[in-house]
């Protein structure tokens, strides 16, 4: 999978640059190619987001230039809207396999799309899928990714970066090609579900989580194949949910 990279010193989200002007970014590369091959997928960096965005209402905070804040543009053949949840498990398996050769320790992912180390927030991702009928036309996939920031100020209750972790600065140019190089491989591999699973953080293990109804104790089953968190409650129930429904209490 070949990606056209664009660089941008500033923006407010790479996600929105990338909704706002992929027409014309495919538009005048078609004019560049020799061969008449308009690349269709994108991917936008910025050395600064001032409104970098989580899921919901959550911000993202990131040091000018010094993590990896994205966003791919990527079209998806013949994926059924119903099916949108396995964009969800490549993204996830790329990033985990990006970062496992620089951590010494477990790489995992919380559902259902944040990457921890331990109790720690690495890295979040904010994907928006474009419908066209009942398959998905397009999707455009935010990353923030903690590379060398070395202190967070923000309110955020867990971030850590891979500074942190290993005492060292990272190449943000090479992580980012490795990264896709990652997304293309396992966007080829059959196990990438199974590999999502084995890879959930606190799976098997009994913990707290709280819903509308309030806290109760919990172990993390399995994660449908719409997407949805499966957990069995400390009573034997089986509880189910889509995302937003549950939290997860660190």
């Amino acid at each position: 999978m070949d990606f056209k990279i664009i660089h941008i010193d500033e923006t407010d989200s790479t996600n929105r640059w990338l909704r706002n002007s992929s027409g014309t970014v495919l538009n005048e590369s078609s004019h560049e190619n020799s061969l008449g091959i308009v690349p269709s997928e994108l991917c936008v960096v910025a050395d600064y987001q001032t409104a970098g965005k989580g899921c919901g209402s959550n911000s993202w905070e990131s040091e000018r230039g010094k993590n990896l804040t994205f966003s791919m543009l990527i079209h998806p053949e013949g994926i059924p809207a119903n099916e949108q949840f396995r964009i969800t498990e490549v993204v996830s398996v790329a990033l985990c396999e990006t970062l496992e050769p620089y951590i010494n320790n477990k790489v995992e992912i919380k559902w259902p799309n944040d990457i921890y180390v331990g109790d720690r927030k690495i890295c979040g991702i904010l994907i928006e899928n474009r419908l066209q009928g009942a398959t998905i036309r397009d999707s455009i996939i935010g990353i923030g990714l903690n590379v060398n920031q070395r202190v967070f100020l923000s309110d955020a209750p867990n971030p850590v970066s891979m500074y942190q972790l290993t005492g060292q600065e990272t190449d943000l140019d090479a992580l980012l090609h490795q990264f896709l190089a990652a997304f293309g491989r396992v966007a080829q591999t059959p196990t990438t579900s199974s590999d999502y699973r084995a890879r959930l953080f606190r799976k098997g293990i009994p913990a707290l989580y709280e819903d509308s109804s309030g806290r109760f104790k919990a172990t993390l089953e399995d994660v449908e194949t719409d997407g949805r968190l499966v957990l069995r409650d400390d009573t034997g129930q089986v509880r189910t949910y889509a995302f937003k429904e549950v939290q997860f209490i660190i």
